[in-house]
């Protein structure tokens, strides 16, 4: 969706939308760092606040946040520190005020620690046991960290925008397409299994109390790679052996896909790319991105991709 669909979207509304689904709030409304979705702390009467995100109308079916619930509540079963969305009259997932609806318990920490080698080893151990459940099925509704999507299907965005500078069009589809051959390889060559994973693990997912680490945001869990949940929290390679040092102490890790790590890097930056452009068109994007909005941030985007593609085709 590319024009605005929040602007209907009210504070009044907001706390109509909770009280539609038999909560009761007290007034207190505080919005939330978020840019796909609207996310709001919402003050409830004689109860603890909590999180209300109300998703982007069009991006996920019903079908897929449903998988996306169920995964949460899975891995809360598990005894495992995720925040799983609250059931409410038997649903996690609910239709009001024109608007799809998941209500959150609150929960605060900050973020971990990633020169902690004691926090790196934490996060393995959890994110293999995340993954152990993960393996136990398949998503079918949520789509893959895949070429088709992360390649493709974003620079077709890019491609549709009017972000892209006159005359670049055609330097970045031959980035693109150089970039799609050494990337197909990297995947075959690995031959990762795929799993339902968080899919967007970096730190700010990731809060940390006295009691240890708690995962949010499973917004973006997908199908893929088990590297796919750990290279974001593995600023060098000193972190990523420590978080794999506390993940094999859980579950076996196949280390071709260490390998995967640039290839899925290079995959976010056009992914991220693509989905700036696809939602330029909100208010809230060129509001908080306005540098994408500039020439010279495509001409580096551009070049950097290039790079990247002689980089990856250099035998």
């Amino acid at each position: 969706m590319t024009g605005a669909p929040y602007a209907s979207l009210s504070p009044d509304r907001v706390l109509a939308s909770l009280a539609a689904v038999g909560l009761e709030p007290d007034g207190r409304l505080l919005a939330l760092n978020s840019f796909e979705n609207r996310v709001y702390q919402v003050g409830i009467e004689d109860a603890a606040p909590v999180v209300a995100k109300f998703y982007r109308p069009a991006r996920w079916s019903d079908a897929a946040i449903a998988e996306e619930h169920a995964f949460a509540l899975e891995l809360a079963d598990a005894e495992l520190p995720v925040v799983a969305p609250l059931v409410i009259d038997g649903a996690t997932l609910h239709h009001v005020e024109g608007f799809r609806v998941a209500v959150y318990p609150r929960r605060g920490g900050r973020a971990p620690t990633l020169e902690s080698a004691d926090h790196l080893a934490w996060m393995g151990r959890l994110i293999a046991r995340i993954h152990a459940v993960g393996a136990r099925a398949r998503f079918a509704s949520r789509g893959a960290i895949d070429l088709d999507t992360f390649l493709y299907g974003a620079s077709a965005a890019v491609l549709a925008s009017p972000l892209l500078p006159d005359g670049l069009d055609r330097r970045y589809r031959a980035a693109v397409e150089a970039l799609a051959a050494p990337l197909a390889a990297a995947f075959s060559h690995a031959s990762a299994r795929t799993l339902r994973l968080h899919g967007d693990c970096h730190p700010g997912n990731v809060l940390w109390t006295d009691h240890g680490p708690h995962f949010v945001d499973l917004d973006d869990a997908r199908m893929g790679p088990a590297v796919q949940d750990l290279w974001m929290l593995a600023p060098d390679r000193r972190a990523l052996d420590l978080l794999l040092e506390g993940y094999t102490e859980f579950r076996d890790f196949d280390y071709r896909e260490i390998a995967l790590i640039e290839p899925l890097r290079l995959m976010r930056q056009v992914h991220w790319a693509g989905w700036i452009a696809a939602r330029w068109g909100d208010p809230a994007f060129p509001a908080a991105f306005a540098h994408v909005g500039e020439p010279r941030w495509w001409e580096q985007h551009v070049g950097d991709l290039a790079e990247a593609a002689r980089t990856l085709n250099d035998p």
